[in-house]
């Protein structure tokens, strides 16, 4: 092969990733112009954080076909890990991969009851270590505070304070691309070739030497990590963390994340933290169009979340960054 022979595959996969880099520099312009430079980057902070926790729901629900209705509770672990690390003097920059550590053995935790449980009753019992996580920081006062909750301090790494909102986005911007790339490394290796046939075919899978039990455990495994993660990074931008903040209400939030966004794409993560974090923008917009009642109702949120559901039921059944699902052609007479 000439030296100059691959030039040509090189210019094109160039193309391609400007192509696709193009949409997401339009939206940036975009939100810096409408938003201003502060509240944009403080949305693109609270998008990326979104995004990796949505990454830990991909991996358990789009990989592995497992229903997971509890994620919330192994953001929390991460969260309340990290801010008792950082409280007793361990750097953020160290107290991050634990706090990931401690979501994983969530998520390992969780994961038990798919030995005897299946389907929907599984996806209840997650539902039930969720209760029982968020009970358990709330009557563990000695060491969560309880319903008080907890102050975090900013993200510091050698002396540098993440304290502006460049920052913020900076470093949620790094662990973003850090856990995307992991992501996809794994679901290309013989781990995600296993989440991937667990799957599609249970029986099949443990037919071919696949031990089904193991390979959801993995997936759990690796979803709490990330959210763990996400956890950990939320306790600093955030600020202050309590118990309620991780509710059911926020695990069916990350549950439609990986809906809307698409669960089998790592991709769709990304997209469905900007479809969560900009519906509440949205909102207040509608509410200066709105008449007073319409502006005042309290189901607002839902009846948005609802329209934004069914219209990608209707429009993308795969999600956004997942295509178009290819309806099967009937038969000729």
């Amino acid at each position: 092969m000439s030296p100059g022979a691959g030039k040509p595959a090189a210019r094109a996969r160039a193309v391609a990733c400007a192509r696709g880099a193009a949409p997401w520099l339009l939206m940036a312009a975009l939100a810096l112009a409408l938003l201003g430079v502060d509240y944009a980057f403080g949305k693109a902070t609270l998008v990326a954080t979104y995004a990796i926790a949505g990454l830990g729901v991909v991996v358990v629900v789009g990989q592995a076909g497992q229903i997971a209705l509890g994620q919330a509770a192994m953001v929390a672990l991460g969260a309340y890990a990290q801010a008792v690390l950082v409280g007793h003097g361990l750097p953020a920059l160290l107290a991050l991969p634990l706090a990931a550590a401690v979501g994983a053995l969530g998520g390992a935790l969780a994961s038990l009851p798919a030995r005897r449980l299946g389907g929907l009753y599984f996806g209840m019992s997650t539902l039930a270590f969720a209760l029982i996580a968020e009970e358990a920081l709330v009557r563990w006062e000695s060491l969560t505070h309880g319903a008080a909750g907890m102050a975090v301090g900013a993200f510091t790494v050698a002396g540098w304070r993440a304290d502006s909102s460049l920052a913020q986005a900076l470093v949620s911007a790094a662990a973003l691309g850090l856990a995307l790339f992991a992501c996809a490394r794994l679901c290309a290796s013989r781990h995600g070739r296993a989440w991937r046939a667990v799957r599609d075919d249970e029986v099949a899978a443990a037919a071919c030497g696949i031990d089904p039990d193991r390979v959801r455990m993995q997936a759990f495994v690796v979803g709490g990590a990330l959210s763990g993660l996400a956890g950990g990074l939320y306790a600093h931008w955030i600020g202050f963390i309590s118990p309620e903040q991780f509710g059911l209400a926020f695990s069916f939030e990350l549950l439609m994340l990986a809906f809307i966004g698409g669960a089998r794409r790592l991709a769709g993560a990304v997209w469905g933290a900007l479809v969560i974090v900009a519906i509440p923008q949205a909102i207040a917009l509608l509410r200066d169009v709105l008449p007073g009642d319409w502006a005042r109702a309290a189901g607002l949120e839902l009846l948005l979340f609802g329209a934004v559901i069914v219209a990608v039921v209707l429009l993308r059944p795969a999600g956004l960054a997942g295509g178009e699902v290819p309806r099967p052609r009937r038969p000729e007479a």
